[in-house]
Parts: C-alpha cells; structure tokens; sequence
C-alpha cells in the first residue's frame, strides 16, 4: 500500500460517522427495525429513498430531488427520524438534486457523492467505504460507466441494493456522455450488482415504465441487455441514439455544487 492509500485510510478511520471494511449486520428480516420509503419525482422519473433506523431515529435520504426537498423532509420530520445523510448516487444530467437545499432545511445533515465525481459534498465516498445510520450501514460500490463517479449502495445484509443509474429494471443507464462507457458498465454491473444474492432487491433510480422493484435474479436472467455478451451489449448501448437529456446544461452545473443554487452576479 502507498504512503497515499494509507494516509485516505487513516482518514476514513477516523472520520465521524464513516467506517471502513466489514460492515455491521442488519437482520434480513424487515422486523428489524428499517424503515424504508420509496418516492417518486415525475418530470424525470426519479426515485429518491428514505432509509431509517426506528431506534436511533437516524436516517439517509438517497438520491433526492430539488423540487422535491420539501416534501422529503417533511416526511422525515413527521417520521421523527433525523437525516445524517443526503446522497447521490452519481452526478445527474436529468434534474437537480435535492441535497445542498436538504442540507440547510436539516441541521446536522451531510451531503455524500463519490469523490471520482468531481461535485462537492460534504463527504466524498470511495469503493468499499460504510456508511452507518443507526444499526444499519450501507456499502458504496463503485459502479462506473454511467458516470465515472457512480456508487451502488447495498445494505449490510446485502437484502437491498440501492443501483442508482447503472442498473435499471429490465435497463440500465445510458453511456453516451459524462465519461460514459459501455464496457465500463457491464464489468461494473456483473462483478459489483450481480454477484449479489439473488433474492437481493434492487431499487433503481429512475423507471419509466411503472415498475418500484426488482431482483438481481430477475436483472441476471431476464435483463435484455445485460444477458447479452459484453461485445453485443457495447454493440447495443453504442447504436441506441437518444436524444440529450433536457435538463443536462442546467443539471450538471448545478450538481457539480451539490445542486446548490447560485444567484448570478
């Protein structure tokens, strides 16, 4: 290990909240105490989830939207729950994120994205680091080929992935800008995503065809992309043509802040 490698390490132990390696292990039961909420955004077809531990009132919020901050921390307040964390599970190019408005309506909470992203944020996450919430913890895995910054975060008992852009249900995200990279992609999905149980659910961040919910097993088997050989899957991800995101040149500025609004002078 380099003397950079170490001294990050020596970091991360020591960062409040933050751990490194094995994470602690949540019951798979859901009468453990998790309290999981899904909601939805409909302008960008986002889902942004509210994570919490009933005993210790702690809670993670990930991938929240700006025009629907308010109504996320209304919930956590109504919940009686108290948000650690506001994360991103990558830059987004189809809307703004909630999380620099979350950070002033909630003392005490702080914004988290990969630190490859190259976006500000309070804490920035690496492959393999914990994040705890109570008596629960999430693993970051990092799973580029969206973006070079994206994370997979997956409950400690692996009974939940959390897979942000990189794998959708029956989809996955496209590779075309922001260091989009088909190949990346697969590798990242097959060796971080589908080595998961296979009762393991995944909760993407967007769908645009009404399904909440998945499995790995149903994404392993039934995924028509992601059966397909690596050589076929670039093959498809590069011939798709789609159009820009529509909110792509306000988006990504704004999330490279943390989704924070700036007044021009």
């Amino acid at each position: 290990m380099g003397p950079g490698r170490l001294l990050r390490v020596c970091r991360l132990l020591r960062a409040p909240g933050l751990r490194r390696g094995p994470a602690p292990r949540a019951l798979s039961s859901r009468g453990d105490g998790l309290l999981l909420r899904q909601l939805f955004e409909a302008n960008s077809c986002t889902y942004t989830y509210l994570l919490g531990d009933r005993s210790s009132g702690e809670a993670v919020l990930i991938d929240p939207v700006l025009e629907t901050a308010a109504r996320d921390a209304r919930l956590v307040r109504e919940l009686g729950l108290h948000l650690r964390y506001a994360v991103n599970t990558h830059c987004h190019a189809d809307h703004i994120t909630g999380t620099g408005l979350l950070r002033s309506m909630m003392p005490g909470c702080k914004s988290v994205i990969s630190r490859l992203s190259g976006a500000k944020a309070d804490l920035f996450l690496e492959d393999g680091d914990i994040l705890p919430f109570g008596r629960f913890a999430l693993e970051a895995r990092a799973s580029p080929g969206h973006t070079d910054g994206c994370l997979t975060f997956v409950l400690s008992d692996h009974s939940i992935a959390f897979t942000g852009d990189a794998l959708l249900i029956r989809g996955c995200g496209r590779t075309d800008f922001q260091q989009g990279c088909a190949k990346t992609l697969y590798h990242s999905v097959h060796e971080k995503i589908f080595t998961l149980p296979g009762d393991c659910l995944v909760y993407p961040a967007h769908d645009y065809q009404g399904h909440t919910v998945s499995t790995v097993e149903e994404e392993r088997t039934l995924n028509p992309r992601l059966t397909l050989s690596c050589e076929d899957f670039v093959r498809v991800m590069n011939n798709l043509n789609l159009p820009k995101p529509k909110q792509i040149d306000v988006a990504v500025p704004a999330n490279m802040r943390c989704g924070v609004q700036e007044v021009p002078s």
